[in-house]
């Protein structure tokens, strides 16, 4: 599901919207209330300017792009076919022979992890190397998220902080209760916002993040397994099994059913 970004910000502005309808809350107090916005979203917005750096800010445009575009991976099943291909190659010709394939490969992670390989480097130079490249890469991860759930801490304490403001700014009003109560009611509308922008944009993007940054470490982990291996002259056989443990048992059938269609005939 490509979108499942935009489908859960459409369901949680829709119940937000049609919870305030059911329970008789006026709509108009959540959108003619300019000072709860500029309290909520400028507030979190200073919180992060002065938490974070301006190298760690500059990335929020790219973050926001991969949270509503996920960028595509390489299919885990076709790596595997890709290093057994590369395995076969290597036993018959020897890893010279894979020089051929270092341009048709698109990630550059795996490009410069072959160029490693092809051109003799020592085996545990070649894994620290890739190492250390993964490690920078969760650290920059880590980061771009770490943005986004402080954000998500700030937002709910700056709504209480709204409602103060809109309490203190209803105390004025204490001789018309028509007024006051209208006051009041908008006081709220930016705990409201906070709760909502804390709850339900920054964390779940947060959390977004760290979960696509765990599956490319882990396509980049495992593409570091299939490149030692290859380095190390093992068998076709051998380097499939090394690199289906990091399938789920799930695509471990349906890679064993797509390798051996008669497997699918014969469970049938």
């Amino acid at each position: 599901m490509k979108n499942s970004t935009i489908i859960g910000l459409i369901l949680g502005f829709g119940a937000l919207i049609f919870g305030m309808i059911l329970k008789g809350a006026p709509i108009i107090n959540l959108v003619n209330n300019p000072a709860a916005y500029i309290i909520i979203f400028v507030g979190t917005a200073a919180s992060i300017f002065v938490a974070f750096p301006g190298s760690d800010l500059q990335k929020v445009p790219k973050l926001f792009k991969i949270i509503f575009k996920e960028p595509p991976l390489l299919p885990r099943q076709q790596l595997i076919v890709m290093f057994m291909e590369w395995a076969t190659i290597t036993r018959r010709e020897g890893l010279l022979a894979l020089e051929a394939k270092v341009d048709e490969i698109e990630d550059s992670f795996l490009r410069s992890g072959m160029r490693m390989i092809i051109d003799g480097n020592d085996q545990d130079f070649v894994r620290d190397v890739l190492l250390e490249d993964i490690s920078a890469t969760e650290e920059r991860h880590r980061s771009g998220s770490l943005i986004f759930s402080q954000a998500g801490m700030y937002a709910p304490t700056l709504g209480v902080l709204g409602a103060v403001i809109g309490l203190i700014a209803a105390l004025g009003n204490l001789a018309e209760m028509e007024k006051l109560a209208h006051a009041v009611a908008a006081a709220f509308i930016a705990t409201l916002l906070g709760i909502f922008s804390g709850y339900v944009l920054w964390h779940p993007m947060a959390n977004k993040l760290k979960r696509l940054s765990k599956r490319e470490i882990d396509l980049k982990l495992m593409m570091v397994e299939g490149l030692l291996s290859i380095q190390s002259g093992v068998s076709t056989i051998a380097i499939q099994q090394k690199l289906l443990v990091f399938l789920t048992p799930t695509e471990r059938i349906a890679f064993a059913e797509k390798e051996d269609p008669s497997s699918e005939q014969k469970t049938a």
